[in-house]
């Protein structure tokens, strides 16, 4: 049986991202796609098409979709990139939009959530609003690129920090090495 995701974009600098995970796990998984409006605002700036995956697409202010549901059964939840806003109303259960929605739900149901944050510098209130949603039961990562692997391209800078994602959802991938001392 094929694994079942979600995944949410919003608005912040790096859907690339976003378009690389989608990439590999539409190959492998059934996904569910909700864009916030601002993503697409952004997708559009920085050039990167999210549409014409082989997924589900579902509208963020569509709070009766299936997804928004603990009944609905999928493995795991990833927010790629996740804005300071969504952080803060997925740690604070504000669930006003089908991406907070879902997050709240992956939580509740203690299935996987994953936050790939992308802002610099981060302030107090992020912070804490970080721990809030590890303390809640999410996994904050970071769009923080090693770079032992001697990347040569923006593509191998945002496949190391994907393949990371894939590591947590439990996606096999060939994304990156691995490092080995």
């Amino acid at each position: 049986m094929k694994k079942e995701f979600v995944v949410g974009v919003t608005g912040a600098s790096g859907i690339i991202y976003a378009r690389r995970l989608l990439e590999v796990l539409c190959d492998q998984a059934r996904v569910h796609i909700v864009i916030s409006d601002v993503a697409r605002q952004i997708a559009g700036i920085e050039g990167v098409d999210l549409e014409g995956f082989d997924a589900v697409y579902a509208e963020n202010s569509n709070l009766a979709a299936d997804i928004a549901s603990g009944s609905f059964r999928y493995d795991a939840m990833a927010i790629v990139p996740c804005s300071m806003k969504t952080l803060a109303a997925v740690s604070n259960g504000f669930a006003d939009n089908l991406i907070a929605r879902s997050a709240d739900v992956c939580l509740k149901e203690k299935r996987p959530l994953l936050l790939l944050i992308r802002e610099m510098p981060l302030s107090r209130i992020h912070l804490k609003n970080m721990l809030a949603a590890d303390e809640a039961g999410a996994t904050v990562m970071v769009a923080s690129p090693p770079f032992y692997q001697h990347p040569e391209t923006i593509d191998d800078l945002v496949d190391m920090v994907v393949a990371r994602v894939l590591d947590h959802l439990g996606v096999d991938h060939t994304l990156g090495s691995r490092w080995s001392g």
